[in-house]
């Protein structure tokens, strides 16, 4: 058997290269020769680090009787959900139709021309708790396929003509009234006792959060900074932070952050270092102090833990890992009993840090560990400080989780913004050229043609997957957060290629944008999603990078575009506005103006001292620092005064008078 999956970029498909399953990646060889065999194919989508995923490849992938009956009945596909987000989309899109549910894994059994006629999520080996076994769908769809084929060729044209009916869209202007009405319907989501929204699981809700600060800075809604404020303590005092080693983990199954699913990904903490940024600039001194400390700790988990020797950030750490006698467990690396305790820290530090981090003596996880929570400050600053060294470093010499090392555009794209904030927030010039280094990676590697981009890449080769609207967002948006800590013009033009791109290729012709360019891979339908998840989705993203670009250029051309994209998102936006966060914050920096701020002057304390102060006027200012005769619109005709740096507030490019110091600025806002 050809193992064609062993040249991959995928980690994850690289997972399964030595299952006995004949696997082929995405692609017309597989389509081909589901064609020509007359066999259905079976479709099975997940990712690196994905806890279920493990499970089902090792009790029925690498199982050789379950292998050798899909062999003979079906083309087996595998993807890497994060590297053709595409494919996922259009199948989890049928999943949820069919099934009122979706996740990962997901397994799909498709005709040889794509079609979907029957769909799932994890399938066990043996019958269990209502779920058949796997060995029995397989075989329940084969004989369908050899004996029934008119009724599934049927289901599956029922399954795409769902997937290409479109809900009616409105086009309405999303003013101030319409934010403050989500903010309405949030109110009564919130969990005002744990924070964040609804029951368990619960993920971070970082770009709902960061709309209600946007929302509290304009219209000093109490209620809103609030939530924000309660949440991001909440999730701070969790066991869903790494409480030793910084960063977070994807979401946690109870609605008190206590137990997390504990891979960690790029996407979620690059999100979660700005929104602890913009958190403790709302006031409240201890607050705000916990939140600098969180971003802090959060960017430099991205530097110790996601850096790549290439420059760029890799995609998540894994759930599972080995214990001490060889079993894998998940959370295995990062959770404590009070017996570990007391063996590493002695019998006067043990039980004090098992009160501190909230370790029972029956566990609060599995097998009787405990997650490690803080839910008080310590009352003594230094010797809590002392052993969490001491633990981080015991730790370090366990079995680590196994680590997602692709680098994919968007995430990174993520990163670089968040880590470009936190050098100026912050005062660290290392995470200004861990951004720096991360955006040349993806100029070097990613660029694909003139303005085209590849989504992944690893050890510096890249993919074979075509960049999608989140990635052309995200990265644009990125090049004009590198603009605004160089101040070097060619990041601007970088970004305009990459928008305009996007417009050109991706605009759906009613002012919305489909997830794939129109020169991609044709797929069954075409995927348009403009909800948020976990992470932007492609319309959001987009959307800010054309606010921002429009604010430092003044060319209307993509302030018009931003305005009829998020004139699309009305809708979902008056019933759902969990699920449009980032949009949301986008209509808030156009509602805003944006602000936009040029810090003139040459590099040194002062002018870092005026852009600190910028970035704490407005979470919508768009803010690049420079030398005088920069050349980019915002700073024609901008100079030092008197010999100073000097600081130029402006609003569709009408500005205030110019200050040197940094209290002249204003008052801090969210």
């Amino acid at each position: 058997m050809a193992n064609r999956l062993a040249e991959s970029t995928s980690p994850y498909l690289l997972q399964h290269a030595d299952n006995p399953v004949d696997w082929y990646e995405w692609g017309e060889e597989a389509f081909a020769l589901a064609q020509s065999l007359d066999r259905p194919i079976l479709l099975s989508v997940g990712y690196a680090a994905c806890h279920w995923c493990h499970v089902m490849a090792h009790e029925s992938f690498e199982d050789p009787v379950t292998a050798a009956y899909m062999n003979d009945h079906f083309v087996n596909v595998k993807v890497d959900r994060e590297e053709r987000p595409d494919v996922d989309a259009v199948y989890m899109q049928a999943t949820q139709a069919m099934t009122g549910h979706g996740g990962w894994p997901m397994t799909c059994v498709l005709t040889p021309t794509g079609e979907p006629f029957f769909a799932g999520t994890y399938f066990p080996p043996e019958p269990r708790q209502g779920m058949p076994a796997f060995t029995q769908i397989l075989q329940a769809l084969a004989e369908a396929w050899r004996t029934r084929r008119s009724d599934v060729l049927g289901a599956s044209r029922e399954a795409v003509e769902h997937l290409r009916t479109k809900s009616a869209i409105s086009s309405t202007p999303v003013d101030a009234a319409a934010l403050d009405g989500a903010v309405e319907l949030l109110a009564t989501q919130f969990d005002g006792t744990a924070g964040g929204f609804g029951g368990s699981p619960k993920f971070p809700p970082t770009m709902v959060l960061e709309f209600l600060l946007r929302q509290y800075a304009r219209s000093g809604d109490e209620r809103s900074v609030a939530m924000a404020r309660r949440t991001a303590d909440s999730m701070a005092r969790g066991g869903i932070y790494d409480q030793l080693g910084g960063g977070f983990a994807r979401y946690s199954v109870d609605r008190f952050w206590r137990v997390p699913h504990f891979e960690k990904m790029l996407y979620d903490n690059a999100q979660l270092v700005r929104f602890y940024l913009h958190v403790a600039r709302t006031g409240e001194a201890g607050q705000a102090a916990q939140s600098e400390r969180i971003a802090r700790e959060t960017a430099d988990f991205l530097l110790a833990e996601l850096a790549t020797s290439e420059g760029g950030f890799a995609s998540a750490l894994d759930a599972d890992s080995a214990d001490e006698a060889g079993d894998v467990h998940e959370g295995t690396y990062y959770v404590w009993n009070r017996d570990q305790l007391i063996d590493v820290l002695g019998p006067a530090d043990g039980p004090w840090a098992a009160d501190v981090l909230a370790v029972t003596p029956e566990g609060t996880f599995e097998r009787g560990y405990s997650t490690l929570q803080l839910p008080a400050d310590p009352d003594d600053p230094g010797r809590w400080s002392s052993i969490r060294a001491r633990l981080l470093e015991a730790r370090s010499k366990r079995s680590r989780p196994a680590r997602d090392d692709k680098v994919v555009a968007a995430w990174n794209g993520l990163a670089i913004s968040a880590l470009a904030e936190a050098s100026v927030v912050l005062d660290e010039p290392r995470y200004a050229e861990a951004a720096v280094a991360a955006a040349e990676l993806l100029v070097s590697v990613h660029r694909a043609g003139s303005d085209g981009f590849v989504r992944t890449s690893r050890h510096g080769v890249p993919g074979r997957s075509a960049a999608v609207l989140e990635d052309y967002g995200c990265v644009a948006d990125a090049f004009l957060a590198v603009l605004g800590i160089t101040g070097d013009a060619v990041w601007l033009e970088r970004a305009r290629g990459i928008l305009n791109r996007a417009l050109e290729h991706f605009a759906d012709g009613d002012g919305g944008f489909f997830d794939t360019a129109d020169d991609a891979e044709a797929l069954v339908v075409r995927p348009q999603d403009p909800s948020d998840n976990a992470h932007p989705s492609g319309t959001s993203a987009l959307l800010h990078a054309l606010v921002a670009f429009a604010a430092l250029t003044g060319e209307r051309r993509y302030r018009d575009a931003a305005e009829a994209g998020l004139g699309r998102l009305s809708t979902l936006i008056e019933r759902a506005p969990r699920f449009a966060g980032w949009s949301m914050t986008a209509a808030e920096a156009m509602v805003a103006g944006p602000m936009e701020v040029a810090i003139v002057g040459v590099d040194g304390p002062e002018r870092r001292a005026l852009h600190r102060a910028a970035l704490a006027l407005d979470g919508s200012a768009v803010v690049v620092a420079g030398e005088a005769g920069l050349d980019i619109p915002l700073f024609r005709d901008r100079t030092e005064i008197d010999g100073k740096p000097a600081a130029y507030v402006c609003r569709d490019f009408v500005c205030d008078l110019p200050v040197t110091e940094p209290r002249s600025l204003g008052t801090p806002a969210g």
